[in-house]
């Protein structure tokens, strides 16, 4: 008998029982890859991830990251919520204030902004454009009117974890969407590799989100750290949110499902570095042991 000690944390909010949770398996040396998609359909969240030793000596540790359906190269909030269990069990140095997580898209680095609670943040990896999609399809597929949608293309994009953007004109359009497998039929190839929804409207705070994710047997994820790098991306494409230095916004996801979850976007960092940076609170509520 195997004891396969894990860590449950609720990612992008400081009240317990909100945000997106999380699994977190201390070790998972012990664990055969099979076995880790088994518990991780086990566990039915969101995701679940495994830490390892990493084999890059620059990196704190290796992840390895599962929806209940597949292993993911990168994602956000486990992404964040584990790099909250290291520094919560000083398997990094609170006054680091970097460090990284290696990962099978590669190399993450992570900033901790001080503060009680700590931020944590991660900057998105390099970003891919993809297909766009014809607007009429995709409001049939999220079952909303036409003239729900902006006038901005949908269009795919890629940090790892490969997303259709559809912006909507407000938040009770983004409330009545709903994508599931046969939405998502109509608006995938059949050569075409999965992946997720993302609809969202304009807010005074930055954006109003929601993400389906059938494919991946989330049918809707509370906090998409994967995606909202993109998300600034496709906002600033589209003139959507303002194009400013260091601009930040928060996209609030999750809470139409009851899960509401707080996601900041940093538009370059303090020191002026170009690139787009995901961060938010992590709150721990439960700890455990799997006997296998």
């Amino acid at each position: 008998m195997v004891m396969l000690r894990y860590r449950i944390v609720d990612v992008f909010t400081t009240e317990a029982l909100q945000g997106n949770s999380l699994a977190v398996f201390t070790d998972g040396s012990k664990i055969d890859p099979g076995v880790m998609q088994k518990i991780a359909r086990e566990m039915n969240l969101a995701e679940t991830v495994f830490i390892l030793s990493s084999e890059d000596p620059t990196c704190t540790a290796r992840l390895r990251i599962f929806t209940p359906r597949k292993e993911m190269a990168f994602a956000g909030h486990p992404t964040i919520g584990t790099s909250f269990v290291l520094l919560d069990e000083n398997q990094v140095s609170q006054q680091s204030g970097s460090f990284f997580l290696e990962e099978k898209i590669g190399n993450i680095q992570i900033w901790v902004e001080q503060g009680e609670p700590p931020m944590i943040w991660l900057r998105t990896p390099p970003i891919s454009e993809g297909r766009v999609f014809d607007r009429s399809l995709c409001a049939q597929a999220l079952r909303v009117e036409p003239d729900d949608l902006l006038d901005a293309q949908p269009q795919l994009l890629d940090a790892g974890n490969p997303t259709l953007f559809i912006a909507l004109k407000n938040k009770e359009a983004v409330d009545r969407a709903l994508v599931d497998s046969q939405g998502m039929m109509s608006l995938r190839d059949d050569e075409a590799e999965p992946f997720c929804v993302f609809v969202f409207a304009q807010t005074h705070e930055g954006a109003y989100s929601r993400m389906f994710a059938p494919d991946y047997g989330v049918p809707e994820d509370p906090a998409t750290g994967s995606s909202t790098g993109p998300l600034a991306a496709f906002t600033m494409k589209h003139d959507l949110l303002p194009r400013v230095t260091n601009a930040r916004f928060i996209s609030e996801q999750g809470t139409k499902m009851l899960r509401r979850s707080l996601l900041h976007v940093k538009i370059g960092d303090d020191t002026g570095t170009v690139g787009i940076y995901v961060g938010g609170h992590v709150t721990a509520i439960a700890e455990g042991t799997m006997k296998l």
